[in-house]
């Protein structure tokens, strides 16, 4: 028997390997398409929310929310679940069945701000509203955007608002 290397199937094999490993890699491209980014914004859907350290009900729990369309932002998308961050800026997972496309805002700052009849500072004053009051979000326009806390509206400064960019 000859040690010379039969070069004639040292081609297929090099082409089989390759072909091989450009499949494996065609295949994990869709996983890796599934763990993206995204920011946009979200409201708690139930009264009761967990937040996980990752992104499965395996994880344990890190956090558990008590409050109703409380806006959050989702940063990053991995399946069915969304790293999400809080007003506080505190950060961790979230199935996506617990969230709502429901925009919500919530009012940040120091002292209360008035919610009123228009957008602009001359409108009238409907009804004032502490730091830490949360509502569904109307239409935006310029620096203002209409809320709903408890079936009252009115009109509230941007910059007053956690919820909104």
């Amino acid at each position: 028997m000859s040690n010379a290397i039969d070069k004639t199937m040292i081609a297929p094999r090099f082409a089989s390997l390759f072909v091989s490993a450009l499949v494996a890699l065609g295949l994990s491209l869709p996983a890796l398409a599934q763990d993206n980014d995204a920011t946009e914004w979200r409201s708690l859907r139930y009264e009761e929310v967990r937040m996980r350290v990752g992104p499965s009900q395996d994880y344990p729990i890190d956090w558990i929310y008590k409050r109703k369309g409380l806006p959050v932002k989702v940063i990053r998308k991995r399946e069915a679940w969304s790293l999400v961050v809080d007003h506080e800026g505190t950060q961790g997972w979230v199935a996506d069945s617990q969230l709502s496309k429901a925009r919500g805002g919530m009012v940040k700052g120091e002292g209360v701000t008035e919610l009123r009849a228009e957008p602009n500072a001359n409108a009238q004053i409907r009804w004032r509203a502490e730091p830490g009051v949360v509502g569904k979000l109307g239409a935006c326009q310029a620096d203002w955007c209409e809320m709903e806390v408890d079936g009252r509206t009115g009109w509230v400064q941007r910059g007053r608002l956690w919820g909104v960019e």
